[in-house]
């Protein structure tokens, strides 16, 4: 029986702004098996020790072009030699499923967990209209499974690989922490085999309630036209894509944080996935602050809210995540 483990706290904070951009960078070329007219799954910048691979060596399963936008992908940050502790994280930027905060909420986290010794792998899922859930999730497991079967080739430890999503990133990094697949050992693709659950989950503002037909904030329904016929569809998709409604004894450790002046998302689609994982027994951490409206990334210069990541950081190690043990 796994022994409950769950905080929750309560400060003050304030927030600056919410931005959005692509993240600009490239593979290595023993990564990139083709090249495509998306430059960022195609070349590699070693001068900034960042390369980027395919999540399939061809098109995605259920690719609708070949542009970047259908061609999802890890950009991978790497720590100092030397200063590695074996763990992996994979970063899921948030953007309403519309568009990437690459910088705010993926280059930046990145580049905070590489600096505390992880292998940051930076993930470009598809979106939009063009591909509605599950195609995000899809890519979301994906990645998982692919750092977990490579573990060797970057020296992690494949019981050391977790998930960081904020706004709609944290809605699929809780849908990969509550959804995830058992590796199938017969499978031809070697990462295939690979299991896709994350051994540990950071939720940042998460949109944990983005499958609404309440359009009273922002709804994921609303933003694809899934209301235009009728509710059906949208709350089909909410029974089938809401994290809180799957969590489970199995899933992972998760750590959140939320502002309780965010407009955006509500902090009680937060405690939602925060009372779930109390209910299954997961352990838990969640902290709320005062003041920060919503897109906050690392802290945005808050006095209050930039003390989150040293919160997280003193998480990950009474997790034992950020000590380094024997690699398979």
């Amino acid at each position: 029986m796994r022994t409950r483990r769950a905080i929750l706290s309560i400060s003050s904070g304030l927030l600056l702004f919410f931005s959005t951009g692509l993240l600009y960078s490239q593979p290595s070329p023993a990564a990139a098996t083709e090249t495509s007219g998306c430059p960022e799954a195609s070349a590699a910048v070693p001068f900034l020790g960042i390369s980027t691979l395919r999540l399939w060596p061809g098109d995605a399963p259920g690719a609708k072009g070949s542009g970047c936008d259908d061609i999802p992908t890890l950009s991978i940050l790497r720590p100092q030699p030397g200063q590695d502790n074996g763990g992996a994280i994979i970063v899921m930027p948030g953007g309403a499923y519309m568009g990437l905060a690459a910088v705010l909420e993926g280059r930046e986290v990145g580049d905070w967990f590489a600096s505390h010794g992880f292998t940051a792998f930076v993930l470009r899922y598809r979106l939009g209209q063009k591909y509605l859930l599950p195609v995000p999730l899809i890519d979301a497991r994906r990645a998982v499974q692919l750092v977990r079967a490579r573990a060797n080739d970057y020296h992690l430890n494949p019981n050391h690989i977790g998930v960081i999503g904020f706004s709609a990133g944290g809605n699929l990094a809780g849908n990969a922490e509550t959804q995830f697949v058992p590796g199938k050992p017969d499978a031809e693709d070697p990462i295939e085999r690979a299991s896709s659950r994350p051994d540990f989950a950071v939720l940042g503002y998460p949109w944990i309630g983005a499958i609404s037909t309440n359009t009273a904030h922002l709804t994921y329904c609303k933003l694809m036209g899934l209301l235009d016929s009728g509710p059906e569809k949208c709350e089909a998709l909410r029974k089938l894509y809401s994290p809180d409604l799957f969590v489970t004894k199995d899933t992972p450790p998760t750590f959140i944080y939320h502002t309780t002046e965010d407009q955006t998302v509500p902090v009680e689609q937060a405690l939602s996935m925060y009372n779930a994982l109390l209910k299954a027994d997961v352990p838990v951490e969640m902290h709320i602050f005062a003041k920060g409206s919503h897109g906050s990334g690392l802290g945005g210069g808050s006095d209050a809210l930039d003390q989150w990541p040293a919160l997280l950081e003193t998480w990950l190690r009474g997790e034992g995540m950020m000590t380094k043990t024997e690699t398979r």
